[in-house]
């Protein structure tokens, strides 16, 4: 027997639709919209890591990308330009985990053990002497340092315990090992990526709309190299003036400084007061020294290094770079403070190249 077409009119007549303005109607699809939304809501926060990790992956990936673009440009395929400067990167992690960490790991030894007496140091001080005579800082911090010193107990009490410890080092390593693998895949298939997030723009304004996306990530690219660039000007010359005031543990701080460097606004505040700190315990003219010192520096850092480094290429008001750190920093952490300063130039390459020019046509 054949089958009866969708049309046969002995399935009967279409009943009317939906009365959409029912209040059962409305209260399920509003219900139906709020679980929908609270389930998203909480899928986004149980994979919020993982978010973090691909964002952080995607921001390197997006940083490397101009120097493999410029060797692709001297004739290579991307696939062995993206190998070229990716051993480059694993060669200099590893060159430079082999040449820090174990000084590292020796000088913060030693300052551990020796920090009670750094401590003793500054109460030389008279002003410091005042305070602590006031309020005890100096030897509340002294007791609790010999305590875990003789104990053995500062990294596991710092962490948590020998639980604490072993979570650390194995999400650590779980994640420095996840970042490694997403950028490599992110930066060889790159161009994929953005060829198809292109085709999902209308044909009549896919063009435009992929000249300002490569703007931005070439913006990108060019913050995460110049920031990088300037962090380690900043650690090299910190380290020098180290070696030339004779500051203990010169390696260690100018690895603090390399790091805290990377992170918008207040990252120079933080290397610099730890840089002053330790190098009060000295003396209180040598801590003047290298605070005058740093904030020199940081001063020609601002107004000749990285405008040359930058090449003005993400400059934007002061109050929008305060703004997008603050509110990157909450968000996302060290992350979102990185990610703060390109995402605002982003965001400022779009007012200008689509918002304005439709408010100055309306």
């Amino acid at each position: 027997m054949a089958s009866k077409s969708a049309s046969d009119p002995s399935f009967g007549e279409p009943g009317a639709p939906f009365n959409q303005s029912h209040p059962f109607y409305f209260g399920f699809i509003a219900a139906l919209g709020a679980l929908t939304a609270l389930t998203l809501m909480r899928a986004f926060a149980s994979v919020s890591q993982v978010f973090v990790l691909l964002v952080v992956a995607m921001f390197l990936a997006m940083g490397l990308n101009p120097a493999v673009e410029a060797i692709r440009r001297r004739g290579l395929k991307r696939s062995n330009a993206v190998a070229v400067v990716f051993a480059c990167v694993i060669g200099f992690v590893i060159l430079f985990g082999y040449l820090v960490i174990p000084p590292i790991v020796s000088q913060s030894n030693q300052l551990i053990a020796t920090s009670p007496d750094l401590l003793n140091n500054l109460t030389k001080n008279p002003t410091i002497a005042h305070l602590n005579e006031q309020y005890g800082i100096i030897d509340t911090l002294q007791s609790k340092l010999q305590v875990w010193i003789k104990d053995g107990k500062f990294v596991l009490t710092a962490f948590g315990g020998i639980v604490g410890v072993g979570r650390s080092v194995l999400s650590g390593a779980f994640s420095a090992l996840t970042i490694i693998v997403l950028t490599l895949y992110f930066l060889s298939s790159l161009p994929q990526i953005t060829k198809i997030a292109y085709r999902l723009a209308p044909a009549s304004r896919r063009e435009r709309i992929a000249n300002i996306s490569d703007a931005i990530i070439s913006r990108i690219g060019t913050f995460v190299g110049s920031q990088v660039s300037i962090s380690a000007l900043a650690a090299v010359v910190m380290f020098i003036v180290g070696e030339i005031l004779r500051i203990p543990y010169a390696t260690s701080i100018a690895m603090v400084v390399f790091v805290a460097a990377l992170i918008p606004l207040v990252g120079h505040f933080i290397a610099g007061s730890i840089f002053t700190i330790v190098a009060t315990a000295q003396t209180p003219t040598t801590g003047l020294i290298a605070f005058i010192v740093y904030v020199l520096y940081v001063q020609i850092e601002n107004y000749i290094i990285a405008p040359r480094i930058m090449k003005r290429s993400l400059s934007i008001p002061g109050i929008v770079t305060i703004v997008s750190a603050l509110i990157g920093t909450s968000l996302l952490g060290l992350v979102g403070g990185l990610l703060a300063v390109p995402v605002a130039a982003a965001v400022i390459l779009i007012l200008e190249e689509v918002v304005f020019p439709r408010a100055e046509k309306s």
